[in-house]
């Protein structure tokens, strides 16, 4: 069963943001997940909310695993800790 890593993010340090999103993209794609929100335009629907948000997915929650605990993730997710302030949860499910 796919899974979904969530992010909710305020961006701090936008050039270094910029740097780690360059090297989480490559770590997400070496890795197979597949980027399905990241960024871009949102609209506020209810309440007061406005985060950056990203949504990954992967094949399955152990594959979420092993691109998370990565060398090449562990690597640049200083950069994403050092640039940012978020939350971030896998999700088991699937789409359709």
């Amino acid at each position: 069963m796919s899974a979904y890593v969530i992010v909710e993010l305020e961006v701090t340090d936008p050039e270094r943001y910029a740097a780690y999103a360059k090297l989480a993209q490559e770590s997400v794609a070496r890795h197979g997940g597949r980027f399905v929100i990241r960024g871009g335009p949102q609209e506020v629907i209810e309440g007061d909310w406005s985060p950056r948000m990203v949504m990954v997915e992967f094949d399955s929650l152990d594959a979420v695993r092993e691109w998370y605990r990565s060398e090449d993730y562990q690597a640049c997710l200083p950069m994403r800790l050092e640039s940012s302030k978020g939350r971030m949860i896998a999700v088991e499910g699937y789409a359709g």
